[in-house]
């Protein structure tokens, strides 16, 4: 199971209930975390997530409230004497803004930090998956990540026994793609087919755009920001956030089974409206609040 945690759901200030945008996505015991906004180390405290987990940090754009909170975050770890070594990928162009986060104090970092500027495809791989980058539309270079497990290759069992494949003829079929058994040839492809990996995309902060439909598509869960009611879209389109309605018309789009949406504005203090205009494009809605854990 993939663990999905929004850690921090307001956007641009902070609110009571509602923290800075950052996502935790915990896989196979790593956690990967989407947006690092003030305050996440505290989150991920608060809801049992270990920052000694973390192996990456996916930064969508550099406004403050998307990366603040890296500075408190490395610093903890370090004290924390974690030596592994901790990868933040940021927009091309900005890996600076980042570095001065991490050198404006000389503080001492007893592990690697490696600094990648990206600019979009396939960024880092890991076991049994891999995440990939895409440009969202916001004031400054954003981008959007879509998190891919591997397809997987199963064995139809039923079939195979028929045909004789039993124990470890089953390995040796994978390795050599055919097999001879009962005097008969017996392709891979014949007794097999791809479970496809499951996918979660996070968007924000961003207008709707193809380039999010796109990467979501058929994805487990979209995670897209979802700023304004359609009453503020003016405010929506002028500083380049979404509405909640927008939000649900890209999951719609996409064809994702889920959508949940965060980066609300501090303005409201009731998530309904957004919830309910949301709703009518796309039942199957979630307006997330701190602490919000799904399992995909």
């Amino acid at each position: 199971m993939i663990r999905v945690t929004v850690l921090g759901t307001s956007g641009s200030t902070p609110t009571k209930n509602r923290g800075m945008p950052s996502v935790a996505l915990t896989y196979e015991g790593a956690v990967y975390l989407f947006d690092c906004g003030e305050g996440t180390q505290i989150k991920l405290m608060r809801y049992g997530i270990n920052l000694s987990k973390i192996k990456a940090i996916f930064i969508s754009h550099v406004h403050g409230d998307h990366v603040i909170g890296v500075a408190g975050l490395i610093r903890t770890m370090a004290l924390n004497a974690r030596r592994e070594p901790l990868y933040i990928f940021v927009p091309k162009g900005y890996e600076r803004s980042v570095s001065n986060l991490v050198t404006f104090d000389k503080a001492i970092i007893g592990y690697q930090l490696v600094i990648k500027g990206i600019s979009g495809g396939r960024i880092y791989k890991g076991m049994g998956f891999s995440v990939s980058a895409f440009r969202l539309n916001h004031s400054i270079p954003t981008y959007g990540y879509a998190f891919k497990e591997d397809d997987k290759l199963r064995f139809i069992k039923g079939k195979a026994e028929k045909l004789g494949i039993k124990g470890t003829m089953f390995s040796e079929l994978k390795r050599k793609r055919s097999i001879t058994a009962n005097g008969r040839r017996i392709a891979l492809g014949s007794v097999t087919y791809y479970e496809h990996g499951k996918k979660i995309v996070y968007a924000t902060d961003t207008r709707p755009c193809a380039s999010t439909v796109k990467a979501a598509r058929d994805a487990d869960l979209l995670i897209h920001e979802a700023a304004f009611a359609g009453s503020e879209r003016r405010l929506a389109v002028e500083r380049k956030h979404s509405t909640a309605y927008e939000a649900a018309l890209v999951a719609k789009k996409a064809k994702a089974k889920a959508l949940v949406t965060m980066h609300l504005s501090a303005r409201y203090r009731s998530s309904d409206k957004l919830l309910a205009e949301a709703k009518k494009v796309f039942p199957n809605t979630i307006i997330a609040n701190d602490g919000y854990t799904i399992y995909i």
